[in-house]
């Protein structure tokens, strides 16, 4: 069921936490937590393949209503994000850090593919969109880890009884080439929502040149997710 507006204004927060991400780019994150949310240990993964130990979070109880009005044998959702790039961000894609001369400047990491996918999961479930649960005017979720806003949206489906059933999803930008990128972003992707690689896929196109997409100032991504009853 769909949370109103006011229902999520209820969500208290009351332990500063901070996270950094350890890159060639070297830019604060930081965020604060609810109180009932225990820490766990997801990755944000280098384009070398080695991991970087960062933290993030597994929120045990939420006032939103997993349970759909309507219990459907599947489901699906379509998530769509885009963030301007601007030069001293760095460019984070599905928990992977990519190099280039600029980055997603965002109120979080900026990790477009994430939000995407959160998105997603959270219309499937016929929930609230990521900036209804995860405002980007509030100072908690200044610079978070994007992984802390897929793992809510993961357990808000378990919680309303489904499981991922496949998901596919399109990165759109000019710059840089994610060929070499898309393994490693389709296996931390993978991880993040706790899903065989297999029924992920991850696809990459260019803008041909065409606004601000294909001028390198922007990048954007469209993801669908079927969501199965357990």
């Amino acid at each position: 069921m769909a949370a109103s507006a006011s229902s999520l204004t209820a969500l208290s927060f009351s332990f500063p936490f901070i996270t950094s991400t350890k890159s060639s780019l070297p830019v604060p994150f930081s965020c604060s937590f609810p109180r009932n949310l225990h820490l766990k240990s997801p990755r944000i993964v280098s384009v070398s393949g080695a991991a970087t130990p960062t933290t993030s979070v597994e929120i045990d109880k939420s006032p939103i209503s997993a349970t759909p009005n309507k219990v459907l044998p599947f489901r699906v959702g379509h998530g769509f994000d885009l963030h301007r790039l601007e030069p001293g961000y760095p460019l984070i894609i599905g928990g992977i850090n990519i190099p280039h001369d600029r980055g997603c400047e965002a109120h979080s990491d900026g990790d477009v593919l994430l939000h995407c996918v959160v998105d997603a999961i959270l219309g499937a479930l016929g929930l609230p969109d990521i900036g209804q649960i995860f405002p980007d005017n509030d100072p908690k979720w200044k610079g978070c880890d994007s992984s802390v806003f897929v793992h809510e949206s993961v357990r808000l489906m378990h919680e309303a009884g489904y499981d991922i059933g496949n998901l596919d999803a399109t990165l759109i930008l000019q710059r840089p080439k994610l060929s070499p990128h898309k393994d490693a972003i389709k296996a931390n992707l993978s991880a993040l929502l706790g899903v065989d690689s297999s029924v992920v896929n991850i696809k990459a196109k260019t803008h041909e040149k065409v606004d601000s997409l294909g001028e390198n100032r922007s990048i954007a991504a469209h993801t669908v997710v079927l969501l199965m009853k357990k």
